[in-house]
This record gives structure tokens, sequence and C-alpha cells, in this order.
């Protein structure tokens, strides 16, 4: 085990080079990007950081293997040869989920089988008992096979990344998951020096993501993995990683964010779930129609996800809401605007060609984020810097 292990942090479709950024960004080499994932090199307190600090991952996963497999001998031969019981106690609970694409061994239900019994069987040969109780400490593990090869993987997250904590309890339309949502901050390059403005805000997802990142707060803090309670990550890994967070944060930085939605009963719950994220006072919402939206300020930035009107009668509503926000955009000539939207006639309604579009998969749904960069804000003196 003195060995780094090799971690998976798994990207939604078109965002593993957003992943990859964060990675670089917390200090991490060698990284590899593949479809869907990005692996990079590390040990326990590398798990626990990755878990606490990833904005964009779905989770972080440890690969226990990698091996051709064509034949349910292979499979099993090659998941009997983990050491299992390294990183499994006797009590543990180690359910075993699986995929399979363009692959021999097409059957999902079998492939799980035949890994679970590998385990067993390597478990059996360790602690020297015929049964296990499986009430203890949450190892879930998953086999993937692709063009017959093998990845065996152990996931340290536990519920997806994108379950910050803050909506806890709050049931309303969020077609934006919190992933999703930071990734939309990243790449708009906004900081917190800037006004933030989100007029189709919903329940305030993308606003939150925002303020956490102005302040640095590492998305991961409000909540649990069931690796906290794995043997080989010790509790010294977890109890540093949260006191590295909680000392990055930087909650003296004044922001100057704000939301509005037409919906007065979604305005009520993004008031809930930005102050159970701990920013009540900082962001301001306020029930309006795009149509009077008129933020406040300079050089500040618009990242918007507006309705999509997946139903016909709601088509021509979008299309008066994205012309609606081509024309409030004229009226800040110094802002810059973002918008993630599945329509290919965008940047027809909004009145002007996007400066740049990226695709981008909200869900199942194909996007594109329309990018519309305004002038940065005048550079500061230094002494003022």
């Amino acid at each position: 085990m003195n060995q780094p292990w090799t971690l998976i942090a798994t990207a939604a479709m078109g965002m593993e080079s957003i992943v990859a950024r964060e990675l670089r960004d917390l200090g991490y080499d060698n990284i590899e990007i593949q479809n869907g994932r990005v692996l990079f090199q590390g040990g326990p307190l590398d798990v626990c950081r990755a878990n606490l600090w990833l904005r964009t991952s779905d989770r972080v996963l440890i690969r226990m293997a990698e091996f051709e497999a064509t034949t349910f001998e292979d499979l099993f031969q090659g998941a009997k040869a983990v050491p299992w019981h390294e990183w499994i106690p006797a009590d543990g609970e180690f359910p075993v989920e699986g995929r399979s694409h363009k692959s021999q061994l097409s059957s999902v239900p079998a492939c799980q089988g035949i890994v679970k019994k590998a385990i067993v069987e390597q478990l059996k040969e360790h602690y020297h008992t015929e049964w296990f109780k499986e009430t203890g400490a949450y190892f879930r593990i998953e086999v993937m096979l692709l063009h017959d090869i093998a990845t065996i993987v152990l996931d340290t997250t536990g519920p997806s990344l994108h379950k910050r904590g803050y909506r806890k309890d709050l049931i309303g339309q969020a077609p934006l998951k919190e992933t999703m949502a930071a990734a939309l901050v990243l790449l708009s390059r906004w900081n917190p020096s800037r006004p933030l403005y989100d007029p189709c805000c919903g329940s305030g997802t993308l606003l939150i993501e925002a303020a956490m990142i102005g302040w640095n707060v590492a998305p991961g803090l409000r909540r649990s993995f069931p690796s906290e309670a794995w043997p080989l990550i010790p509790e010294s890994a977890w109890e540093e990683a949260r006191e590295e967070a909680f000392d990055a944060v930087r909650d003296d930085i004044d922001l100057q964010i704000m939301g509005s939605d037409i919906d007065k009963d979604v305005i009520e719950l993004a008031k809930k779930a930005a102050k159970s994220a701990g920013f009540g006072r900082e962001i301001k919402f306020e029930a309006m129609p795009v149509a009077k939206a008129r933020p406040d300020g300079e050089y500040g930035v618009i990242i918007t996800n507006p309705p999509y009107g997946e139903r016909l009668s709601e088509k021509d509503e979008v299309e008066k809401l994205i012309r609606q926000m081509g024309f409030m955009m004229k009226t800040l000539p110094t802002w810059s605007y973002f918008a993630i939207s599945p329509s290919r006639q965008f940047e027809h309604y909004y009145g002007v060609p996007a400066t740049k579009r990226r695709k981008l998969y909200n869900g199942n749904i194909e996007c594109q984020f329309y990018q519309y960069f305004g002038p940065l804000p005048p550079r500061k003196p230094r002494e003022e810097e």
C-alpha cells in the first residue's frame, strides 16, 4: 500500500477538461483525461481533498484492477487477485454494480455476480469464514467492461458530489445540477470583484455555486462520505483535509451576487437554499420578469439557464424570453453574458452571434453554452491592488 493509488474523478460528457483544470489547481500533475473521467495519482489524503474540493466531478473512485476479460474465468481470476482483505473488514458491506459496452461479457448481472463471488472467495481465504454479515462500513464496488477490458473500482464518494447538502429538504424545479452550475461559473471566468446576475435564477443553484467559488468554500464541507469509515483512509486524513478547507475560506470578500425569477414561490425556495448554504445575506433575490431586469454595476457577468420550452406550447415563450435578454444586454454595454440552452436558434433570437460556443450535456439534453464576452474591467493601480 506504499504505492500511490490511481484515482478517477468522473465527469459528465464535455466536462472532462474542467475537472482536469480543477485537479491542476489543486496541485496534481500527471493527469490523464479520458472519456467521462480524469485519472490522477494519490493516497488517502488526496481522496479526502478531491471529495471535499472538486466542484464539477461526480465521484472519486479508486482503480483496484484493470485487465482483459473475454471469459467469466478471466473476470473471476482478475477480480480475485485484488487484495480485498486490505480494504474490506470482516463485517464490511460490499455491493457490486456493473456496466458493459462493446464487450463479449455483455450480461451485466452475470458480471456483477462473478466479481462478487471472486471477492467473497478472496475474503474467505483471509478471514477463515464462510459467511459475511455485511453490516459494517460501506464499500461500493463497480465493474466496468469496455472493449473487453475490465476495470474494477471502489467508490469513495457515495451519493454524487453534486449533492452538496444545502438543497436538503427543498423541493423545486432544479434542472441544473450543482456540478454543472459550478462548471458554468468556472467557464465564465467570473471573479468576486465583478457583479454577477442570473435573470432566470430558479431555486438559486447557479448563484450559490458562484458564492462558494467567490469565498473559496470547498463544496463537500457540508456532507459526509462512506470512505470516512474505511480503515485505509484514516480519520486523521479527513481531519487534516477539512481543517485545510476551513482555513481556506475567504468570507471577508464582498459579493455582488443577484438573482431574479418571475415565479415568487421559486424565489422563496432560492432564499431558503442560499440561507442553508450560508449566503442568506450575500445573495439578493427578487421576483421579477426578465423584461424588467436591469442589474446594477459595471463590468458585470450574467450567467443563466433559461427555460428550455420542451413542450410545443412553451416554445414561443422561450423565444420571447431570449429576445428580451438580448434587449436587456443592449443596455449593459460593459457586461458579459453566458447562457446554456438546447435551442439551435438561440443566437437568432438573441440578436447577436456568440463570441464562443461550447457543447455541454445538461443531464441527457445536448446544449450549447453561449458565451458573449464584454470588455474586461480596467486594471487597478498597482498600489490599490
